[in-house]
């Protein structure tokens, strides 16, 4: 199964937001559409970045309530890592596993198309799982 197939399940909605706006801005857009990440995109809805609860808290909780001023630009993952629609489900696990992130921008021609989550991940392996083991006792109970 490839990510193409998430987010044809899921769909291709992502909130963005630009690079200019402020950090009261995120937190607001976040809480507002009980999001963990909004990805940070250009007038050409390219990924120039990420932000996200984690981030917020970060800042926040070590600076104060001022940051709230600052543009997400300065508070943003810059080095986004992405995937691509035609990756497998297991490849992406394994690089949000490895790099320790709950969300990964797809991108296609350069261009932000959809987002998948660890949650969307997880419902859509358990679904593989389900899957394979109605299969298998089909298979069992025929023989």
């Amino acid at each position: 199964m490839t990510v193409r197939s998430i987010l044809n399940e899921k769909g291709h909605d992502v909130q963005t937001i630009p690079p200019d706006a402020t950090l009261r801005q995120a937190v607001e857009l976040l809480a507002e559409k009980r999001i963990g990440a909004i990805v940070v995109t250009d007038a050409e809805r390219r990924v120039v970045g990420i932000i996200s609860e984690r981030d917020c808290v970060r800042v926040i909780g070590l600076d104060g309530p001022t940051r709230l001023d600052d543009t997400v630009s300065q508070v943003m993952t810059s080095k986004v890592v992405t995937a691509d629609g035609n990756e497998s489900v297991h490849q992406i696990m394994e690089q949000m596993t490895a790099g320790r992130f709950r969300h990964l921008p797809v991108v296609q021609g350069g261009k932000l198309i959809g987002l998948v989550s660890i949650g969307d991940v997880v419902k859509h392996r358990l679904a593989e799982m389900e899957r394979e083991s109605t299969a298998m006792r089909e298979y069992i109970m025929s023989t």
